[in-house]
């Protein structure tokens, strides 16, 4: 995987717009009456407050408290960078809190707290408890760190997890699981050999060590070497309690004949050397980060036979933390645990280490853009596979329930695996599956408006995260201008800039768009304009001829201007088959809408076709099309002219051998709503439709409009389908990250 670039000033503007940091909070009830209010305040929020108090169990029933975790930290280890106190890990900690919603819809809020006194922090910490239903501790440097969870899991009856240590640790078992199963070693027989003796790496030999590693098999290393018995300089007592009876002193010493290496130190620590001198079969776990103890490129050269884990997404076998943290905490939420103990942590290790060795789905295959099948270069899930929510935490949930750490048991597990499922948001992996399909294409993407600092950003960002190559029309002194402009001066010598001045093939675009439009009007005056003057049309004519794989355009000029500019290059009209879709993301479920850009008012034939753009375009994002023509009327009733394109429109379609569900003619509500379906039986219609075709253009356009600015849906589109190459057009209100959204879009294919 191609390792992808973020430059400092991308960072920033991430976490600035479009409001600074990278979360808010909504409420999840009605607050627009006064009645409203009076339930959600005073003095309908007496009645609770009252059976919390004489029942604290039920504050899980009608308060928060259930799915809400503290991410906890005081900024004295944060990432690499060191102290940066309690305001500088205050993005990390949004960043963990987003995380926690992102994969398992975990509601999380972050504190950081001004202090580093253990007492002043766990004191703190203590006094919120009745908040929260867990605390995740994060970035907080050893020894301390040890001493603040201790005490807190001590004085605390809700789960205390400090991820720094035990998430790195049960991701390391969940795959020496596998890489044990693969080379056929026993845990209790192997050698190890842990380089790091800090929070993490003490962590990763306590779990293994309950996982069955013997004692006496695991040796520790720190900055000065071994930590064996009687050894003074350098120790604390958990260092202590993993020094080992040994004459070895050196990590190099330590490595012979070692079956296992686990780094959780520093870039360089192991040689190849001491790779060549290790077992046979040795696995590694270089988890270093952002550069590991030694590459899978320097292990595999000298020793052919060993398995490699690192901390890095672009090497194989991730050892990352994201595939613990959440599916730990949803589990020991929904039981309404007392704490994560060890026996939940294995069960979290044991589950991942089982999901590696099934067959991966095609939905994962797809959004990495290869097939993973279990072996050297597979011992880990991948943080995306959409399994990961329904299987890890009731693997923990179960064990919470065994070692009585539960509260509220889970009676039937079957349906809480169902909820489970229900919980995720199906969007963000179709758009990292796309993201990833576009770094495999490579496409060279014509970015036709190289005026507009919006364009220049999508186009630096394409490049830099290894989607492709960027062409930017524009002039170069301009392009450069608003680069500096943009912060992006290190861009300038990156980018591709390509215009009518300094192409060698102007005559053969003119020659080209003669032969097009001489009979429509055109005479050479107005080819010469068109071509040498026009960025639509000269970037279209690149693509024509090859010396482009994609286009974007539109972010300046309204649409339906842009489509007019690339009509007279390609067959881009209704005549000609094309069509206009727009995807809806909103609250977890993605709604393809057309005609949005081609069809002014389709009619039954146009929206049989329609139907089908649509299907193809939600066939590449991963989607099972059920397409629903969407009207004010439900079969038939109210009777209407207006109404009967959308009723016969189906009929088309079944002529035609459509292989996708579709019905119609239905007002929205029926489309959508599973209750509201319940009243039509007869209706091909096995779910929800995730296609609305509108009666026409007007309407589409009235649709997204209102889903964008009354509800907040993200909006991918529209997306042009039907033409001979990949054409996108942007709308004049796009970002920079809707328009790089429209070039992984074009560099896809799909249209």
């Amino acid at each position: 995987m191609t390792r992808i670039r973020i430059t400092d000033e991308e960072a920033l503007a991430f976490h600035l717009e479009p409001t600074p940091g990278k979360f808010e909070i909504r409420a999840t009830v009605p607050m627009t009456t006064q009645r409203d209010l009076s339930l959600a305040y005073s003095p309908g929020v007496a009645v609770p407050c009252k059976a919390i108090a004489k029942d604290p169990e039920t504050a899980y029933d009608y308060t928060n408290k259930g799915n809400l975790v503290a991410v906890i930290s005081n900024g004295t280890a944060v990432l690499g960078l060191g102290n940066l106190g309690a305001l500088g890990s205050k993005p990390v900690m949004e960043g963990k809190a987003v995380l926690f919603k992102r994969f398992a819809d975990v509601n999380s809020i972050d504190i950081e707290l001004d202090t580093e006194d253990p007492d002043a922090f766990c004191q703190a910490v203590k006094l919120m408890g009745p908040t929260f239903g867990g605390i995740n501790l994060e970035d907080i440097k050893a020894p301390e760190c040890f001493i603040i969870e201790q005490r807190l899991k001590e004085e605390m009856d809700i789960p205390v997890f400090h991820d720094d240590q035990h998430g790195t640790a049960v991701i390391c078992a969940a795959g020496l699981i596998n890489a044990l199963h693969l080379t056929g070693k026993k845990i209790e027989d192997v050698r190890i050999v842990l380089n790091g003796a800090g929070a993490a790496g003490i962590a990763c030999l306590e779990l293994l060590k309950s996982m069955g590693a013997r004692h006496d098999n695991c040796i520790m290393c720190d900055t000065k070497g071994v930590i064996y018995q009687g050894r003074t300089e350098g120790m604390n007592q958990w260092k202590s309690a993993h020094a080992v009876k040994t004459e070895l002193r050196t990590l190099e010493e330590a490595m012979k004949g070692a079956d296992v290496f686990l780094g959780v130190s520093a870039k360089g620590a192991v040689t190849q050397q001491m790779v060549i001198d290790m077992a046979p079969d040795p696995v590694i776990f270089a988890m270093a980060n952002p550069d590991p103890e030694i590459t899978p490129e320097q292990a595999h050269e000298v020793r052919p036979d060993a398995i490699v884990a690192t901390g890095r997404s672009d090497y194989p076998n991730q050892v990352n933390n994201v595939l613990g943290f959440p599916y730990l905490f949803r589990g020991a939420l929904d039981i309404h645990a007392r704490a994560i103990n060890d026996e939940m942590k294995i069960a979290c290790a044991q589950a991942l280490a089982r999901l590696a060795r099934e067959d991966v789905p095609d939905e994962v295959a797809l959004a990495y853009g290869k097939n993973l099948t279990f072996g050297r270069d597979y011992i880990i899930p991948t943080p995306f596979d959409p399994r990961l929510i329904h299987r890890i935490p009731p693997a923990v949930a179960r064990a919470g329930m065994d070692t009585g750490a539960a509260r509220r048991p889970i009676i039937d597990m079957e349906a809480y695996e169902l909820s489970l499922k229900s919980r995720m948001d199906p969007t963000a992996s179709i758009l990292r599956g796309l993201n990833t399909r576009a770094r495999a294409a490579q496409a060279r993407m014509i970015f036709a408006e190289g005026d507009d600092p919006r364009v220049l950003r999508a186009a630096v960002m394409y490049q830099r995260s290894g989607l492709g190559h960027a062409l930017v029309v524009g002039r170069e002194d301009d392009v450069k201008r608003k680069l500096e402009a943009a912060g992006l001066a290190d861009a300038v010598g990156e980018l591709e800039i390509v215009n009518a001045a300094n192409t060698s093939h102007l005559a053969t675009y003119k020659d080209f768009l003669y032969n097009r439009l001489n009979r429509k009007g055109f005479d050479a005056q107005d080819i010469h304009r068109l071509a040498a003057r026009d960025r639509h049309v000269f970037a279209a004519l690149m693509l024509a001829h090859g010396h482009g794989d994609g286009l974007v355009t539109g972010a300046t000029r309204k649409s339906a201007h842009a489509l007019e500019r690339i009509c007279h290059v390609f067959d881009a009209d209704a005549s000609h088959g094309a069509v206009g879709i727009t995807a809806l993301l909103h609250k977890g479920r993605i709604v393809l809408i057309g005609d949005t850009l081609v069809h002014e008012w389709p009619e039954a034939e146009d929206l049989a076709t329609i139907a089908e753009r649509a299907a193809q375009v939600a066939r590449h994002m991963g989607l099972e099309p059920r397409v629903a023509f969407v009207s004010f009327s439900n079969f038939g009733y109210p009777m209407s002219e207006r109404a009967e394109k959308m009723h016969r429109a189906p009929a088309v379609l079944e002529q035609r051998g459509a292989d996708f569900e579709y019905e119609g003619e239905m007002t929205v509500d029926v489309a959508l709503n599973e209750k509201a379906q319940a009243s039509y039986p007869f209706s091909r219609l096995t779910g929800p439709a995730n296609i609305l075709v509108v009666p026409a253009r007007h309407s589409a356009s009235i649709s997204v409009k209102l889903m964008q600015e009354m509800a907040g849906a993200t909006v991918i589109g529209p997306i042009l389908v039907g033409v001979d190459k990949p054409i996108q057009i942007a709308s004049t209100v796009s970002t920079a990250n809707d328009i790089l959204n429209m070039a992984v879009l074009a560099s896809c294919k799909i249209g």
